[in-house]
């Protein structure tokens, strides 16, 4: 049960495995794009494609679609960001229960967006944990952890690359242990629980009374989905890479464009695309490294400020 491109790499490993995968469970299709045509999810291209038999219910809390799972008889059911919580039906139904890839270090990042969680709260590290599915919100038992580091560059996207790729090999070394009887589960503390709400689409809105270190880390928590952005001149404007920097702009406001002086740009690592000018914020500058205005394609500052005459002195977020 799946349904994101987080999720393809632990059915892929499940199949390459030698398990008997009997259904694939995913979200329905979704009307994406410009033309809202109905998009199907990552995990279902992917099981089509290794012949699997794919369902795709609204719900699982009816009747009709739990008989239809317990008529496929699983032995255990995997998760990995399904996108739906299970309900103790639905946990009754596999001799072995029912085991959840989820994207952290549990009980730290309960929730739907453990990912994001972790970057906007300035986390050093996260990982996976291999757990146990009860009716609470990711609270049961944990059979494996493995951790990575977050790096300065990360954003969510590269996060969830990477703990993918993870959560598949930890699934593969857990689950023989698992299906044999030798794993003794972990209860979690719940003590240390932290919890990660549903991200939303306008989550990604920019606050510039923040700091600019809380900022940068919005701008690499949302990309790519659903993106930092503010506005100039009206027109939306998203922040795909920014750097924050120390100083500030005595009595200038927070969302005013201010030029750079040699020292600021220094202050931005040698691998980053390079800065061209900087936002007051609450606390420090931001510099944006990478930018696009809605309908354009991205640019980088240096760039972008070529064909923004006059942009210092104007305030972001306004209007």
């Amino acid at each position: 049960m799946g349904s994101p491109e987080f999720a393809v790499p632990s059915l892929e490993r499940l199949v390459a495995d030698g398990h008997e995968v009997a259904g694939v469970y995913t979200q329905p299709d979704r009307a994406a794009g410009r033309g809202r045509s109905l998009t199907p999810p990552p995990v279902k291209v992917c099981a089509l494609e290794l012949g699997l038999p794919v369902f795709q219910p609204a719900t699982l809390r009816h009747e009709p679609a739990l008989r239809q799972l317990a008529a496929l008889a699983p032995n255990l059911i995997v998760v990995a960001a399904f996108g739906q919580i299970l309900r103790q039906p639905v946990l009754d139904i596999p001799s072995h229960g029912v085991i959840n890839v989820h994207a952290s270090l549990l009980p730290r990042w309960r929730g739907a967006a453990p990912i994001p969680a972790a970057i906007l709260a300035g986390d050093r590290e996260t990982g996976i944990s291999i757990m146990q599915i009860d009716p609470g919100l990711d609270t049961g038992p944990v059979l494996a952890r493995r951790s990575i580091r977050i790096s300065d560059f990360d954003s969510a996207g590269s996060v969830t690359v990477r703990l993918a790729a993870l959560g598949a090999e930890l699934l593969s070394e857990t689950l023989p242990a698992w299906l044999d009887g030798a794993l003794l589960p972990e209860p979690q503390d719940s003590a240390g629980a932290t919890y990660a709400p549903r991200i939303e689409k306008d989550s990604g809105r920019i606050d510039w009374t923040h700091s600019a270190a809380e900022i940068w880390r919005r701008v690499r928590a949302f990309h790519p989905w659903p993106g930092a952005f503010t506005s100039l001149h009206g027109v939306p404007l998203r922040l795909l890479e920014c750097w924050p920097l120390a100083g500030s702009s005595a009595g200038q406001p927070p969302g005013m464009v201010v030029p750079l002086d040699a020292a600021a740009i220094r202050q931005v690592p040698a691998e980053r695309p390079r800065p061209a000018f900087a936002v007051v914020t609450g606390h420090g500058l931001l510099a944006p490294l990478q930018v696009q205005k809605a309908g354009k394609r991205a640019l980088y500052a240096e760039d972008f400020l070529r064909g923004e005459r006059g942009l210092a002195g104007v305030c972001l977020g306004g209007g």
